[in-house]
């Protein structure tokens, strides 16, 4: 692409700005881990839901959802549940006061909390430390990939040839093979984000995507309005299959791309989607559990723990679904049209695989001079964001949950946080290694999503509502899971297994490794759990009264009731239920309102637009009037 100096002047601004601000409020987040962290629990809810928000407006994410609603059309507002998208919903009714309520400083930290500190403990807790850091470098692999193909569609210099030029033997050997244009273009984005993130801990990270979101914001609505502007509706429904603009599905998809776009067909077939309704089937109930075990330890739980009370934690996740699907979807269906009705002929000349740089594709056309650089600044915005806070979350769980707790208890504040930065760039040099050896985000996404969080469910289920479940439980679960699923990504690439899918089911969806998986880690967790005896009286009691979780504490209620004056146990578990019901829908109407609202299909606009008012005023009365502020502290002594 040939950018216009007015373009390459606004995007190169913007780095740099965004890079000066977070430098200049680092001074804030260097006093102690507390500050690097969780900005000392003194940013407001709101703050850190548009942050959090903007973290989630990642490029990789973007460029899929892009690609997910030119092939599979309205389908598409499912296929995000494998995230799944609805935990916010949860974390938003009841889960996020319940985490905050702990007043840790990371998911690590919050399993002594839960189990104590015994030999059990600890290894849950290392399990803990072991799933986030692969996690964050699966998540910078992720980001990797989407970036260096983003930058290497849109921008117009030829880093590869500079490079040869500078030092011409560096890609004299095998490994240059690596060193293209879109994985240098990657590397140097991500060592400029790493500046300021690395440097200024949360302060920075939350400054500077607070900004992003508004850059983001501005660059959606434009890019909306330009799909309306440009593409009828009628232009849509002659270029697109029919069952396109309908969310409905049956057994199978119900889509088909013959004579229109045959690598859309392909596409498809690769992703294992045919049998929708088994791979809704596996994404939501996958998603139901791993929204019931909260957070995974990533910015998502970092952002709830620097919330100054559970009410605010509550609100805070409320914000992040009202702020960032209509901004977000408005530019997913705007890119979309656009391609749909004027990117087709180079659509046909593209492989199955190449359809994830849609998003780029697409930016390289209508849109007028200036403006490109707007959309180019708030799209990598998007990218930095999302990268700057999960490379902000790892190091907590390397600093503070193994190196202050085992090896050095008596580590000064700013000796921690002087470490915590070190281990950022460790682990960004590991997440940028496998990003290197990746080919395709949608594969790294899904093997993150399918396999490894399905790995981590079940253990982080059972620690919330079952009082017997304990940390040799939570370890041999953990264990059980994340091996299975390692194991089983490797035994499903097996030439006999693929046949054996493709002869009786269909092409390998990574879903249908959710059930074994699932399976793997409740053994562990039972098997370690009721071989075992359960955590100190004291322990639990400590966690259930602070926590007041629903579920099956009957011995721990029951004594909490006795000994402690005026306690009274949680009883909202239908409220809650009812809540994230209506939740669900209220979110799904926030996805599909933007869609239909670009797509000029008002037939379909008007009833979600109804609904999404219907569930909002519900949601006013049985949840935002009944949060509560935090009672008196209760003491168990």
């Amino acid at each position: 692409m040939r950018l216009h100096l007015l373009d390459i002047s606004i995007l190169l601004g913007y780095f740099v700005a965004t890079i000066l601000i977070g430098l200049w409020v680092s001074r804030r987040g260097s006093k102690d881990l507390d500050s690097y962290f969780l900005g000392g629990k003194s940013l407001p809810w709101y703050v850190l839901g548009v942050s959090d928000a903007s973290g989630m407006f990642d490029i990789s994410g973007t460029m899929v959802m892009v690609f997910w609603l030119f092939v599979y059309g309205l389908k598409s507002i499912w296929l995000p549940f494998v995230w799944p998208v609805f935990n916010q919903v949860f974390l938003m009714m009841f889960l996020s006061a319940w985490l905050r309520r702990s007043n840790v400083l990371t998911g690590a930290e919050w399993i002594e909390f839960r189990f104590g500190r015994g030999l059990g403990a600890n290894l849950a807790h290392l399990s803990v430390v072991l799933f986030a850091v692969l996690n964050v470098i699966g998540m910078l692999a992720y980001a990797f990939k989407g970036i260096g193909k983003f930058a290497e569609r849109m921008l117009p210099w030829d880093l590869q040839s500079t490079l040869a030029g500078w030092a011409p033997s560096l890609l004299s050997t095998d490994p240059a093979a690596l060193l293209n244009n879109e994985n240098l273009y990657a590397l140097v984005i991500l060592l400029l984000t790493s500046l300021y993130a690395i440097k200024g801990g949360m302060v920075s990270v939350v400054i500077t995507e607070v900004m992003q979101f508004f850059v983001l914001t501005i660059t959606s609505v434009i890019i909306g309005i330009t799909a309306i502007y440009k593409v009828s509706p009628e232009m849509i429904q002659k270029a697109v299959p029919e069952g396109w603009l309908s969310p409905f599905f049956g057994w199978e998809l119900g889509l088909d791309w013959s004579g229109l776009l045959q690598q859309a067909n392909e596409v498809i077939e690769q992703d294992g989607n045919e049998l929708f309704a088994i791979a809704f089937g596996l994404m939501f109930f996958k998603g139901v559990l791993a929204s019931l075990a909260g957070p995974a330890p990533n910015y998502d739980m970092q952002r709830i723990l620097a919330t100054r009370t559970p009410r605010e934690a509550c609100l805070m996740n409320g914000m992040v679904n009202l702020v960032l699907y209509f901004p977000r979807y408005m530019m997913i269906t705007g890119i979309t049209v656009l391609a749909v009705a004027f990117s087709m002929e180079e659509m046909r000349s593209l492989k199955a695989d190449q359809f994830e740089e849609l998003l780029p594709i697409v930016l390289t056309r209508h849109i007028p001079v200036g403006v490109v650089g707007l959309l180019l600044a708030g799209l990598i915005a998007a990218f930095m964001s999302n990268f700057a806070a999960t490379l902000n979350a790892a190091p907590a769980y390397i600093v503070n949950d193994v190196y202050k707790r085992f090896m050095n208890p008596d580590c000064t504040p700013r000796r921690a946080v002087t470490l915590s930065r070190f281990a950022s760039m460790a682990v960004l040099a590991i997440g940028i290694g496998f990003g290197l050896f990746t080919t395709r985000i949608t594969d790294v996404m899904m093997w993150i999503v399918g396999a490894l969080y399905t790995g981590y469910v079940m253990a982080n289920v059972l620690k919330w509502y079952w009082w017997r479940f304990n940390g040799y439980g939570y370890f041999w679960g953990m264990v059980s899971g994340i091996g299975a699923a390692m194991l089983a990504s490797k035994i499903a690439k097996l030439d006999g297994v693929e046949a054996w899918f493709v002869e009786h089911i269909g092409n390998m969806n990574s879903l249908y490794l959710i059930p074994p998986i699932l399976l793997a880690s409740a053994i562990g967790c039972l098997a370690g759990t009721l071989l075992t005896p359960p955590e100190d009286e004291e322990t639990l009691l400590n966690f259930y009264v602070k926590t007041r979780p629903w579920g099956a504490w009957g011995p721990i209620r029951e004594r909490a009731m006795a000994t402690i004056p005026g306690f009274e146990p949680n009883h909202d578990f239908r409220i809650n239920m009812f809540n994230v019901a209506i939740g669900i829908v209220w979110q799904l109407c926030l996805t599909a309102l933007p869609i239909y609202v670009v797509l000029q299909q008002w037939n379909w606009a008007i009833p979600v637009a109804t609904t999404l008012a219907v569930t909002s005023l519900t949601l006013k009365f049985t949840w935002f009037d009944r949060l509560e502020h935090d009672p008196p502290a209760v003491c168990t002594a």
